[in-house]
């Protein structure tokens, strides 16, 4: 986990740190801007399964093979780990609903993996600007490495936010997305949460997706009950436009487009 989180350091300090202070953005946080409809956030997303896209990064399989010279597989037993966990995960919770461990994983299969890597700079106003607006996630299963010092995150619960404290002890944070909570039919929820802006210090968060495949049909057992069904790129389609806006009315005209 430490050689990840260096080495994603390092690729920031490197190739993201200058680009980002340089976007209008980071210019403009000032007296007469309006900063509400974006993120103060530097990012990049990996793809892991089905396909690979460290080709679209080049200076990164470089830097991987750099860094990890004594263990050039370092990322990838950690994303092939991290899958595992996730599975045992989705076994867990599918059981729970009294269903056939494996019913999350079929339903997923082929399973989406990704990877979003995000840093959170230090803001020079923020009370004006979040690092990322609050939000729940489109997927499945999110399993979070974060930093370690640099406080940010935090999860709505009981009409209050409540902030996930930074540790050093290697944990990995689970969330459940928007797919988990309709295939359970709202037994599981997926959790809304935001990142805040720090005057001081930049926060890392490495957060890794197991998702439905685009192709995936998603809708609760039968047993569990709910109208329809859907492809996950549907859903993902419209989410797009709506990921920042009220879950609940976001669930309820997906029930309406799918269930006729």
């Amino acid at each position: 986990m430490e050689k990840v989180k260096d080495f994603v350091n390092c690729h920031y300090e490197k190739h993201m740190e200058k680009s980002f202070f340089e976007l209008d953005l980071a210019k403009e946080l000032g007296p007469k801007a309006n900063p509400s409809e974006v993120d103060w956030e530097s990012t990049y997303s990996l793809q892991h399964h089905p396909k690979c896209n460290i080709e679209d990064f080049p200076e990164i399989g470089a830097e991987f093979r750099k860094f990890n010279q004594c263990d050039s597989e370092t990322v990838e037993i950690y994303i092939h780990q991290l899958t595992k966990v996730a599975e045992k995960l989705a076994e867990g919770l599918s059981e729970n609903l009294g269903l056939a461990k494996d019913h999350i994983k079929k339903t997923f299969s082929p399973p989406f993996i990704g990877t979003k890597i995000a840093k959170y700079p230090h803001c020079p106003d923020p009370e004006r600007v979040f690092g990322l607006r609050a939000h729940t996630d489109a997927g499945g299963i999110i399993l979070l490495l974060q930093d370690d010092t640099v406080p940010g995150l935090e999860f709505y619960k009981d009409g209050m936010w409540v902030p996930v404290t930074p540790n050093k002890d290697h944990k990995i944070f689970v969330n459940l997305g928007d797919q988990v909570e309709i295939m359970s039919n709202g037994i599981y929820k997926s959790i809304l949460h935001r990142v805040r802006a720090e005057k001081e210090g930049c926060r890392l968060s490495i957060a890794t997706f197991y998702n439905p495949g685009a192709n995936a049909v998603i809708k609760p057992d039968a047993k569990l009950l709910y109208p329809g069904g859907y492809q996950f790129q549907e859903y993902l389609a419209y989410y797009q436009g709506t990921k920042f806006g009220d879950k609940a009315a976001r669930f309820q005209a997906i029930k309406e487009m799918f269930s006729k």
